[in-house]
């Protein structure tokens, strides 16, 4: 397969795919007359990068998957116990956020709501 077959069949582009060649998640293709030539097992390896990308994996975690030692299951195991905490983090993070947006504010002006705010010792709303 050409490099545009690959990206027409994969939904990328062909930057992203020399970008992952360039990078180590996909394996350098033969060529043939200067063209890339990737065998269509290529596409089995950009779904599950597609997958972990749709997950929140970073390119280094990907990695993990293809490099690491251990079965497909073992590494995604390993990878996802850390991607997990990661995201508990954040939804925690994104709770607070949200809590402390949907709470109105009674104050008269800015000023006032500065004072509250440093009354409350750094509390992060003004509401009472």
């Amino acid at each position: 397969m050409t490099i545009g077959e690959v990206a027409k069949r994969s939904g990328l582009r062909t930057s992203a795919i020399r970008y992952y060649e360039r990078v180590g998640l996909l394996p350098k293709p033969i060529r043939k007359s200067g063209q890339r030539r990737y065998d269509p097992r290529i596409l089995r390896r950009l779904a599950v990068l597609a997958r972990a990308k749709n997950c929140g994996f970073t390119l280094a975690e990907a990695r993990q998957l293809f490099e690491e030692p251990g079965s497909p299951s073992e590494r995604w195991d390993r990878v996802s116990k850390t991607k997990v905490v990661e995201l508990d983090a954040l939804l925690a993070r994104i709770q607070r956020m949200k809590s402390q947006i949907v709470r109105r504010c009674e104050c008269a002006d800015l000023d006032e709501c500065g004072r509250r705010l440093l009354a409350k010792s750094g509390s992060q709303s003004c509401s009472t």
